[in-house]
């Protein structure tokens, strides 16, 4: 089969509902017009000598390393991780300590699209939805979720629809050898509009960003945002997600890709 590439990342963008609204992020376009008039007073030149009197386009910025798809490192989840397997737990990584390694391998994916809005997956979510494609999880392949926000990127409601990975979903599969996960939600866990509720009707604090919390025990690392994970098979691709090398950061972005073929 002819090699295929799938762009399962969304665009940057500003303008649309795509985090909280503290957590939006902002961009200026400045056109080649725009950014003329400096260069030429730099170069002690008018405006009208440079082509058709422009220069160069640009973008400004004002973003967080959540903002658009991005791998998150395991520093985001909490300040240790691995306390399964190192007495006290150690430094979490950062994102210029994750390994690359990690980031391009074979790729399977989960469709939880028919789950309610807040729901928590379980362990035997996973592995009902591995038996019906048949697979069994190998050591660091990565695992992406399909859920119903995917569909809702940019609308009012994304950051409150989908399902999310509950703590122990999540350490089941990293108990296999995963070791790096995504979703096309906002957050790998469950929306925080319906956790505030359950943690209201519970009064359980440890509901709390439950999933992310698995990697106290587990280093781990997930992808947030992702997109067109509909139009994967279950298996029989690659995913590809380096992430931008922020120095110490807690995450960085990705122009994550499904790689389909030779």
């Amino acid at each position: 089969m002819a090699r295929r590439i799938i762009d399962i990342s969304v665009a940057l963008k500003s303008g649309i509902a795509s985090d909280p609204p503290r957590m939006l992020p902002e961009i200026n376009y400045i056109d080649h017009k725009m950014s003329a008039p400096a260069m030429a007073e730099y170069m002690g030149v008018s405006v009208r000598a440079l082509p058709e009197g422009e220069y160069a386009a640009v973008e400004q910025v004002n973003i967080s390393t959540h903002n658009g798809t991005h791998l998150d490192a395991p520093y985001h989840f909490f300040s240790r991780m691995n306390e399964r397997t190192v007495p006290g737990g150690e430094p979490s990584w950062r994102i210029d300590e994750v390994p690359l390694d990690w980031c391009f391998q074979p790729g399977v994916k989960l469709d939880f699209r028919d789950r309610p809005d807040g729901y928590v997956c379980t362990p035997e979510d996973v592995r009902q939805e591995l038996a019906r494609i048949g697979h069994t999880l190998q050591p660091l392949e990565i695992v992406v979720v399909n859920t119903a926000a995917g569909a809702r990127y940019g609308q009012d409601d994304y950051i409150d629809t989908g399902c999310g990975m509950g703590k122990a979903a999540t350490l089941w599969m990293l108990e296999q050898g995963v070791r790096l996960v995504g979703t096309d939600a906002w957050s790998w866990d469950a929306p925080f509009s319906h956790t505030k509720k359950r943690v209201a009707e519970t009064g359980d604090a440890a509901l709390i960003w439950e999933g992310h919390r698995a990697g106290r025990e587990i280093g781990y690392c997930h992808l947030e945002k992702l997109a067109n994970l509909d139009q994967l098979p279950a298996t029989g691709f690659t995913v590809a997600c380096f992430p931008v090398k922020v120095h110490r950061g807690s995450a960085g972005w990705t122009r994550a890709v499904a790689i389909l073929g030779d």
